[in-house]
């Protein structure tokens, strides 16, 4: 069984490698034969030191990490792992189109431990460079150049015709156990690829005043995208039923990459938008925190999101047939936390799998009740 299902992904892929010249891969770039998702210039930013340290290591001889592509329809190259690198590279060289297709400015290097005479490193003096005055600035010698463009980079490539999920799933396992994104950011990345309209329509939905009101972030949350994860989750457990079989974030990954391809109903976008009015509503950014005896304590949570506003999405049709919809949120939430049956939602070490087979199906029962 174990090597039927080996075989059978192995014909999902077709992989080829190149080593090129970092002035090879700078020239696809240039001539728009390498694809930099702009979207992804947004989620991910080095700082100036790990870019001066990317080319203290070039400069010392040490090969990049590969870089993966994947290869269009049209030949030309996507990149899906390595944009910090090939970022670097294009902005300190003065090259990089940011996401408005405008130039980047380029960027001036700061000592590395080896390398202290980095400090104020440019690729070229000029004026667009900035917080360093042109008479600061220390431009690379001709030599120091030529070195960094003769360095070789490994290219690993993801050819056609390898099954389309391959790329999100690439992606994926390249960049989670590198650098600093959280499972929401790499998602973000991965349905920006497969769809940038249902993106940017997610991304309109983390931004709705009830919804921000209802689940009551702070910054710190936001910026880690919290609010999109919260999103997604939502979206996946409304419309694909969970099995029990996959991890939980396994689960939520592909189920977006299936609402990617599949897209929102007009029933779907209905759900969330009059989700989020009915708990505003009727409880504000008390909506989703665990009541004891009538009244709200605790931080709002993941199991308090799926038995109530999964509980209230999966019944927003014949909930907004009441008379009262908002009245019967309001006593519905309050009461579902006298249930008995909600204290094993919080018994300690529960695992996620297990958790969301006892939470979604109770509150899609607890708010179907009259």
């Amino acid at each position: 069984m174990l090597a039927e299902e080996i075989t059978a992904a192995q014909r999902l892929v077709k992989t080829d490698a190149y080593q090129m010249s970092i002035g090879e891969v700078v020239n696809m770039y240039r001539d728009k034969e390498l694809i930099i998702d702009p979207e992804f210039q947004r989620l991910f930013r080095w700082k100036i030191g790990q870019k001066s340290r990317l080319f203290e290591s070039i400069l010392l001889g040490i090969p990049p990490p590969s870089i993966f592509v994947f290869e269009r329809e049209d030949s030309k190259w996507e990149l899906i792992d390595g944009l910090q690198r090939v970022s670097t590279l294009l902005e300190f060289m003065g090259l990089l189109v940011n996401p408005e297709g405008d130039p980047e400015t380029p960027s001036c290097l700061e000592s590395t431990k080896y390398l202290p005479s980095l400090h104020n490193a440019v690729w070229e003096v000029s004026d667009r460079v900035v917080d360093v005055p042109t008479a600061q600035q220390q431009e690379l010698g001709q030599d120091f150049k030529l070195a960094i463009r003769r360095s070789r980079i490994a290219v690993e490539i993801l050819k056609r015709p390898s099954d389309n999920n391959t790329k999100y799933d690439l992606f994926q396992r390249l960049n989670a156990g590198g650098t600093p994104a959280n499972a929401q950011e790499l998602r973000n990345c991965i349905i920006i690829m497969a769809n940038r309209a249902l993106f940017i329509e997610l991304k309109d939905f983390s931004e709705n005043e009830n919804f921000l009101a209802v689940v009551s972030m702070n910054e710190d949350q936001l910026e880690k995208q919290r609010a999109m994860e919260y999103v997604s989750r939502f979206m996946v457990h409304l419309k694909i039923p969970y099995d029990g079989r996959l991890d939980v974030e396994e689960y939520v990954n592909r189920g977006m990459v299936q609402i990617s391809q599949d897209g929102l109903s007009d029933g779907d976008r209905t759900a969330f938008s009059e989700t989020f009015r009915l708990l505003n509503e009727a409880h504000g950014p008390n909506a989703l925190r665990r009541f004891y005896d009538g009244d709200p304590r605790g931080k709002v949570s993941l199991v308090a999101f799926e038995v109530v506003a999964l509980g209230v999405a999966q019944n927003i049709v014949s909930i907004l047939q009441k008379q009262n919809p908002v009245g019967f949120v309001r006593d519905k939430v309050v009461s579902a936390w006298a249930s008995p049956e909600t204290e094993q939602f919080f018994s300690a070490g529960m695992r996620g799998t297990t958790r969301i087979q006892r939470t979604v199906p109770f509150g899609r029962q607890w708010f179907a009740n009259a």
